[in-house]
């Protein structure tokens, strides 16, 4: 653990909840008009007072993308605090490799049922059970960090 105070649960997860019903769009980060899953994790971060994110790299929309750098968890490194996945609970945000050998490249935010919040190719922002094949897909986790008085 960093040191730094984690955000309130249930914040995070309500902020995540008026996304819900957003359309599927590659690489965008605007509630009700469209994201991705990346964009919506920025769009949670700054919804909740997080700092301007850094320009983003164009990046794929290919989940079986091979290679060696785990360019996605690097980046969240910068803005949140890295937990062991077992221990990733309500609110916590998810990164899930979807494919064997391939880098990890897909987030969700777990719930308080049983569930996760995520933006998918033609389905927009929806919340799905954590069913077990999600569940073994999760690579790595992090928590939001207090960002103020209201977290």
């Amino acid at each position: 653990m960093s040191g730094r105070e984690t955000a309130d649960a249930a914040r995070v997860i309500a902020t995540a909840r008026r996304w819900l019903g957003t359309p599927y769009h590659n690489q965008a980060a605007l509630r009700g008009a469209g994201c991705d899953c990346l964009g919506l994790a920025r769009g949670i971060w700054a919804d909740m007072g997080g700092a301007p994110v850094r320009s983003v790299p164009v990046y794929t929309r290919d989940w079986g993308e091979a290679g060696t750098r785990e360019r996605l968890a690097e980046g969240l490194r910068a803005y949140l605090i890295e937990i062991d996945p077992a221990k990733a609970g309500a609110g916590a945000l998810v990164v899930f490799r979807m494919a064997d050998r391939a880098i990890a490249k897909h987030v969700g935010i777990l719930t308080d049922a049983g569930s996760f919040i995520h933006s998918y190719e033609r389905l927009g922002v929806i919340e799905e059970p954590l069913t077990k094949a999600w569940q073994r897909r999760i690579a790595f986790a992090f928590e939001f960090p207090r960002i103020d008085a209201r977290t």
